[in-house]
């Protein structure tokens, strides 16, 4: 692999580069990245900013839905000209703005088994930014079976938690055994009923493109087998450690 980049790459990545863990060759390995990110919501709308920012080769984006007045305050692709627009355009729009060399596919589709498995194999990164339990169960067990690096978002209130899960590792657990289907509810996760601060989704939207440029670059710790609890009303971070259950499907 060649280490040379162009004049305005150079000055465009320049603050990355100087880092030690990163130089030019940490670099190159950020072009060659391909990343799909799901729900381009309050999460995925900074995920997919930052990691477009950071120079990524591919993104891949997916949402059904359109641009509305309440999504304004927290999903910063979006503003008051965008409503009624799809937000996949809408997105795509700003972010080859951003960085026409990033090669944007946008799924304008709802996510089921069949499409997922589609487009899966595609990319090396999966970042859920989704809402509901059984779409982020869905993504869990599809990058599961394909063996993907999977950072999981979820948001509400003052709150967020992060989960990193690396399925190249056998003995990492997954979302499942985690969170108990039979006890959990969405109304957690939705914004509508639940309300959320907007820099809440800022911020651990960034924190989730934090995590998956340092898995490209193979630098820093992870968070495979804990989850990282943000509570920003009170400022109190917890990193809890959870193991894989016997009776779930990653065994």
């Amino acid at each position: 692999m060649s280490s040379k980049l162009s004049k305005n790459q150079l000055e465009k990545y320049s603050r990355q580069i100087i880092l030690k863990n990163i130089g030019i060759l940490g670099q190159k390995k950020i072009f060659n990245s391909k990343i799909l990110i799901i729900g381009m919501g309050g999460l995925g709308c900074p995920v997919a900013e930052f990691l477009t920012r950071s120079g990524v080769g591919s993104l891949g984006i997916v949402d059904h839905d359109l641009v509305s007045l309440s999504n304004i305050h927290r999903q910063t692709l979006y503003d008051e000209k965008d409503l009624g627009k799809l937000k996949v355009k809408a997105a795509k729009k700003k972010l080859a703005n951003i960085n026409p060399k990033t090669k944007i596919n946008i799924y304008n589709f709802k996510l089921d088994k069949k499409k997922f498995k589609k487009i899966i194999k595609n990319y090396d990164y999966i970042v859920d930014g989704t809402d509901n339990f059984e779409t982020k169960f869905l993504i869990n067990d599809i990058s599961l079976k394909y063996k993907k690096f999977l950072v999981t978002g979820a948001i509400s209130k003052f709150d967020g938690h992060i989960f990193t899960l690396d399925f190249n590792n056998k003995k990492n657990p997954c979302l499942r055994c985690f969170y108990q289907e039979e006890t959990i509810s969405d109304d957690i996760l939705n914004c509508e009923y639940e309300g959320i601060l907007g820099t809440v989704a800022g911020i651990i939207g960034t924190m989730q493109a934090n995590e998956v440029i340092k898995n490209i670059l193979n630098i820093g710790k992870d968070l495979n087998g804990y989850i990282l609890i943000l509570d920003f009303l009170n400022l109190n971070f917890r990193k809890v450690k959870f193991n894989r259950r016997k009776k779930c499907i990653c065994n």
